[in-house]
């Protein structure tokens, strides 16, 4: 495993051990939809604007979601209902969460891991589309073990 900063990266053999297609089809088609964002549209775009055609992406892929959706949390016995937004929440099971930034940062992944503590799932997708190719700014992030765990560079679609 590779550490940079504090944050653990995997690289692409421990990756392929901890997470193959056939593990969470549902993220697979949503890295599919994110990856055909990127392909027609390439870097450089707002945060909002690959917002808008990636949930067109996933409206055309029958994937259901919800945008912006406000999702409560408990704090001293009070429920605060509009704490915080997601991004997308995806078929009820998946937070995606979209960045247009020159890297990842290890306060990304803590802020979607955050959200998974916060919300009860246990994935979440965090995608920078200002990386090139895509793949290289794609995590897949799972509460039950709070590593950052990179799709398999060869098991994704290909941005070709």
């Amino acid at each position: 495993m590779l550490t940079l900063g504090n944050s653990p990266y995997m690289n692409a053999e421990d990756s392929a051990k901890r997470w193959r297609r056939g593990d969470d089809p549902l993220s697979y088609r949503i890295i599919g939809a994110a990856i055909e964002v990127h392909r027609l549209l390439g870097p450089g775009l707002l945060e909002s604007e690959y917002e808008e055609c990636l949930c067109l992406e996933l409206t055309l892929r029958e994937i259901a979601f919800e945008r912006q959706v406000s999702l409560p949390i408990v704090y001293k016995s009070i429920t605060l209902l509009r704490a915080y937004k997601p991004d997308l929440l995806v078929n009820k099971e998946v937070i995606v969460e979209l960045k247009t930034i020159d890297k990842i940062l290890p306060v990304h992944e803590a802020q979607l891991l955050t959200y998974l503590r916060l919300s009860g799932l246990e994935r979440g997708l965090l995608f920078n589309f200002n990386s090139v190719p895509l793949v290289s700014g794609i995590r897949r992030l799972d509460k039950r073990n709070s590593l950052p765990v990179l799709p398999v560079l060869e098991d994704v679609p290909s941005e070709e």
